[in-house]
């Protein structure tokens, strides 16, 4: 079992975003705080989780837009937008705006299905069109066709002052390279690598039916086949997105908490979840020279030199902060990363 090749390239953090619904102001703001404190800190990239009628971010693009005025160099991503949401055509206008007012540094992760909780859900999101709606690779098909320009109307011209293009405005040319695609099963893996996309991997990956129960092995199998399928083989970007937490500064208080939600977490990690046989990875609770040991015995991260570690559920700003800080002054470097690399 040898060694990652080559140093980690692109350090990265994920964060859910978490409010109080009677101040969700405070928990958006406090988000945009630690985007900000990523870029101080170094970090190459930060990616919003998406969460839909939930005491989560229900619109990463909105609060990311909000990120652009704050920041100047970071990378800012969606991990991952699930497209079963959205109209193509409006999102792409929307992602291209973004990116436009990042200076092209938006990096949107989508991925593909049914919008959780469909049927109780479908009245107010599709009452008209439920039936008839795509929810299959067809319609990311779709947002990549119109990412890259491809005609979205086959009239342009001008109607009196009005004048009319073919392709969403704003068009970014350097934003169909910087799409992902979060996959968790062979499957999904193929086809993102036959789109030329990136992959994100996560700490959820699919068990399949005959396989081994081996999240490590299973995730590194997916990278491969990604790569084997992708135009650029194993040039293609993958960045992996396990819950990391270092202890290094953190207080005994503060070790106890992440020490006991790992804990808790643990469970769902022993046997495949529901239909789906969803086979989730543990958390990584440590310091710093610990978590490096157990990231490089890791299968998956052995595949990849771009993370965006996942920041927790439900902690504190100030744990976050910790968190990030330890994070890009200690595990970072421990795995070979150095600020600002290319």
């Amino acid at each position: 079992m040898s060694p990652t090749p080559r140093p980690l390239r692109k350090l990265g953090f994920l964060t859910i975003g978490l409010f109080d619904e009677a101040d969700p102001r405070r928990g958006h703001e406090s988000t945009l705080d630690l985007i900000a404190l990523g870029e101080h800190l170094g970090f190459d990239s930060a990616w919003l989780r998406h969460r839909h009628l939930q005491y989560g971010i229900s619109s990463p693009v909105a609060v990311l837009a909000a990120a652009t005025q704050r920041t100047s160099r970071i990378q800012l991503g969606t991990a991952v937008t699930p497209i079963g949401w959205e109209n193509p055509l409006r999102l792409t206008e929307d992602l291209a705006t973004v990116d436009v007012l990042s200076g092209g540094r938006l990096n949107p992760g989508f991925s593909v299905g049914p919008p959780v909780h469909y049927e109780q859900v479908r009245g107010a999101l599709y009452p008209d069109t439920g039936e008839q709606e795509d929810f299959s690779p067809r319609r990311a098909e779709r947002l990549l066709a119109l990412v890259r320009g491809e005609d979205a109307s086959d009239f342009a011209g001008t109607e009196g002052i009005e004048v009319y293009s073919r392709r969403v405005q704003p068009h970014s040319p350097g934003l169909a390279d910087r799409l992902w695609y979060g996959a968790g099963s062979l499957r999904s893996a193929r086809w993102a690598g036959e789109q030329g996309l990136n992959l994100l991997t996560s700490s959820v990956v699919k068990a399949e039916d005959d396989g081994p129960l081996d999240f490590a092995g299973i995730q590194a199998a997916q990278i491969r086949a990604f790569r084997e399928h992708h135009p650029a083989g194993e040039r293609a970007r993958v960045s992996q997105g396990l819950v990391v937490i270092p202890t290094d500064s953190a207080t005994p208080e503060q070790r106890a908490r992440y020490e006991a939600y790992a804990l808790a977490r643990t469970p769902r990690t022993l046997a495949p979840q529901g239909p789906a046989r969803l086979l989730f990875a543990p958390d990584l609770v440590g310091t710093s020279e610990e978590l490096a040991e157990r990231l490089r015995a890791h299968a998956g991260y052995r595949e990849v030199d771009e993370v965006a570690f996942a920041l927790p559920f439900s902690f504190g700003h100030e744990d976050y902060v910790q968190i990030l800080t330890d994070l890009a002054t200690r595990l970072g470097p421990a795995l070979g990363w150095a600020p600002g690399q290319d």
